[in-house]
């Protein structure tokens, strides 16, 4: 296989960047909304008790990585546009907020970048309509669509199991979207199974919205916003720069109204939800 590479001499010739809890902090609510969407879509399809439904999405997701793949498992009729659009549709994106320095900094990262996101096409344009991110930051977007056409009358039709972070098939999509060497692959997420996932097959890893690295993450970082002062090889300065002013690679050159406005991106700032 051909791999896709950058045209100048980066340790990293994609990255693969998830959407919930890691382009927007996860202290916005979405995640326990999301949680209780789900024990109410339970409850409301099958009739069952608030702590049963609860009881019940926790075993699913420790079982087969997500309520839905565990339903669809056990042999529950019920179709992914259904699920999605009853614990999507209710959620409150209006928490999350636009964040105009995540878009400049995504612009400026100079190798392939890949939305790779568990989360419905619907889920993942409503969250980057409200941080403010066009997806044509991305030169490609995985997401539950991509992973599973088999579900929406795809090739393997046949098939009913659900692929989903951080299943092998799951990061393999993402690596054949990205057409890069894993180990030249950037993987950022800020799951720990799935950073873990991502490792076992050979990416680099950072684990995002941690100060302290998992054992399977070559890299953590409180926030997205803190990228280019934690991995500022990805732009190819070494690490261990001067603060403040990382340099880029002498052999690209940079619009310095660009890089007037990048700098205020490196500050230690945290983003508000």
């Amino acid at each position: 296989m051909d791999f896709q590479k950058s045209p100048v001499n980066y340790p990293f010739d994609c990255l693969l960047i998830d959407l919930d809890d890691t382009l927007y902090p996860g202290g916005t609510g979405i995640g326990p909304a999301l949680k209780r969407n789900i024990d109410e879509f339970l409850m409301a399809r099958y009739g069952l008790a608030a702590d049963t439904a609860a009881a019940l999405r926790v075993e699913l997701f420790r079982t087969h990585g997500s309520t839905l793949a565990g339903l669809i498992a056990l042999g529950y009729d019920v179709h992914p546009d259904e699920y999605h659009s009853y614990v999507h549709g209710r959620l409150p994106y209006d928490r999350i907020a636009a964040d105009p320095r995540l878009a400049l900094l995504l612009q400026s990262i100079p190798q392939r970048k890949i939305l790779f996101t568990n989360s419905d096409r619907a889920h993942m344009e409503r969250a980057l309509e409200r941080l403010g991110v066009d997806e044509a930051c991305f030169d490609d977007v995985v997401c539950f669509e991509t992973m599973n056409p088999h579900l929406f009358g795809g090739d393997g039709q046949d098939r009913t199991d659900v692929v989903l972070k951080p299943s092998v098939d799951a990061i393999l999509v993402g690596l054949r979207v990205a057409g890069t060497n894993p180990r030249r692959t950037l993987f950022l997420d800020d799951s720990e199974r799935n950073i873990a996932a991502g490792k076992a097959l050979g990416l680099r890893t950072a684990l995002v919205g941690k100060r302290v690295r998992s054992k399977e993450a070559d890299y953590a970082l409180e926030t997205i916003g803190s990228l280019q002062r934690a991995i500022p090889e990805i732009w190819g300065v070494a690490a261990g720069a001067v603060d403040g002013e990382l340099q880029p690679d002498h052999n690209v050159e940079k619009n310095k109204s660009m890089r007037a406005e990048l700098d205020s991106v490196i500050q230690p700032t945290s983003i508000q939800a």
